[in-house]
């Protein structure tokens, strides 16, 4: 099976690709449009902003590379932001593969943005990403900008309201934390992943 990390300038790519390593992918970085166009599957991870980041897309020529694809896609973090419709970040148009907006957290008293931390994830749909995660499990954000929770919502996690932890629709398919640093609820989501 063959694996590609999306090239798209996030600083936690070599995080993603040890993670996917220790399941046994050995994940090639690329931004290559051939190579990611014949991937088994494709991870789109990113850390930053949404308008840089389609920026650096546009300038690789990925968008309608990115669009086209057929094979199980997963954006990570910024990565699953990219995959929607807009980003209030920067008013960003993002791909538009998920139709889902992104908006900043709310000012909420007592709430510090960025979430970054902890944070149960309940599952809201079954779906075969999903497998094998209990009530209660965790994983690692870090992130000012969420998904509501909409028709493309497969787990939820709270922080001043519910929001998209997990999206999908059709082959592409985000998880708004990270992970690679979400130890074994982590690893067994990646693995998931590997499996569709």
């Amino acid at each position: 099976m063959s694996v590609v990390l999306v090239d798209a300038g996030g600083t936690n790519i070599g995080s993603v690709r040890y993670a996917l390593q220790r399941l046994g992918a050995d994940a090639a970085l690329t931004s290559d449009a051939a190579a990611i166009r014949t991937a088994d599957k494709v991870v789109l991870p990113g850390v930053g902003a949404a308008g840089p980041g389609m920026a650096r897309l546009r300038e690789l020529g990925l968008v309608e590379v990115l669009r086209s694809l057929r094979q199980p896609v997963l954006g990570v973090c910024l990565g699953m932001q990219l995959l929607c419709a807009h980003s209030e970040e920067n008013d960003t148009e993002c791909l538009g593969l998920i139709d889902a907006p992104v908006r900043c957290f709310a000012d909420t008293p007592g709430l510090r943005v960025p979430h970054m931390g902890w944070n149960d994830v309940s599952v809201q749909r079954e779906h075969p990403l999903l497998a094998g995660l209990g009530e209660g499990e965790q994983a690692y954000f870090v992130h000012s900008y969420a998904v509501p929770v909409g028709e493309w919502t497969l787990a939820t996690a709270d922080y001043g309201g519910a929001f998209s932890a997990v999206i999908a629709h059709g082959n592409f398919h985000g998880m708004q934390f990270h992970p690679e640093r979400s130890a074994a609820v982590g690893a067994k989501l990646l693995k998931n992943f590997l499996d569709l």
